[in-house]
């Protein structure tokens, strides 16, 4: 009987002990997880200054119920848009530059025109390469005398300024005419077929000085069109629009 007793309570502590052992697991289960507290936005607009008791650049975070300070995407969605400063695009300026012109009057014409738009142009002069007109020729005969007999020809049907010259290639050509219009060329043309003869037509430069005119533009203002700067109808003038070389944008 002692021995039946004690292998009573023995099994009767082991259940105790099982009991006690499943039950601990269980309960370690279904502990509520440690809080851990949200991270504050560092999101902040720019030249949005930082609230009194706020640290500079944080976001301060929503509480529970909503009645904190909105953070993060919602701060971001609430707040205006920052405006650029007006006064920094006024004081943007863009140099821009008129030309070539070929003299002094086509650049002070055209400074005239700019100057009745509300610009201030200033002309400035520099070494460079400018178009000197249409120019009209003829290939020049292998023989001496058949150019000669050429020139008397031309010479005869009215056209008196035909003369021996270097072609666009450097062969020897016979000139009709340099003209500064397009109507003008053509009409030697026209007088040239007229006389069976074919005469070809070229872009004239010269090298030396040119006169350009600086103006500077606003950030509203649209480029110019160099179109609008032409002489006097049907005169042609090759212009180009283009940024200012450096150091020469005003003050």
């Amino acid at each position: 009987m002692t021995v039946l007793k004690s292998i009573v309570v023995c099994l009767a502590l082991a259940n105790a002990a099982y009991f006690l052992w499943a039950h601990g697991i269980a309960a370690s289960k279904e502990a509520p997880p440690v809080a851990v507290a949200a991270p504050t936005a560092s999101l902040k607009l720019v030249g949005e200054a930082p609230n009194a008791g706020e640290t500079t650049g944080v976001s301060r975070p929503a509480t529970p119920d909503g009645s904190g300070s909105p953070s993060g995407t919602a701060a971001l969605a609430a707040a205006p848009n920052e405006a650029p400063n007006p006064a920094l695009l006024t004081n943007v300026k863009r140099c821009i530059t008129v030309g070539p012109f070929r003299d002094v009057a086509e650049a002070a014409r055209s400074a005239s025109l700019l100057r009745s738009g509300g610009y201030d142009p200033r002309q400035r002069v520099a070494d460079g390469e400018v178009w000197a007109g249409v120019w009209v020729y003829l290939p020049l005969p292998a023989s001496p005398a058949a150019g000669e007999q050429l020139l008397a020809k031309l010479k005869a049907a009215g056209i008196e300024d035909a003369l021996e010259m270097p072609g666009p290639v450097d062969a020897s050509v016979i000139s009709l005419g340099l003209f500064s219009e397009q109507k003008r060329a053509q009409a030697r043309v026209t007088q040239a077929q007229a006389l069976g003869l074919n005469p070809g037509i070229a872009d004239r430069k010269r090298t030396g000085n040119v006169y350009w005119v600086d103006i500077d533009l606003k950030p509203t203002d649209g480029l110019l069109n160099p179109a609008d700067l032409q002489g006097e109808s049907g005169h042609i003038s090759r212009l180009e629009v283009k940024a200012c070389p450096a150091g020469t944008a005003a003050p």
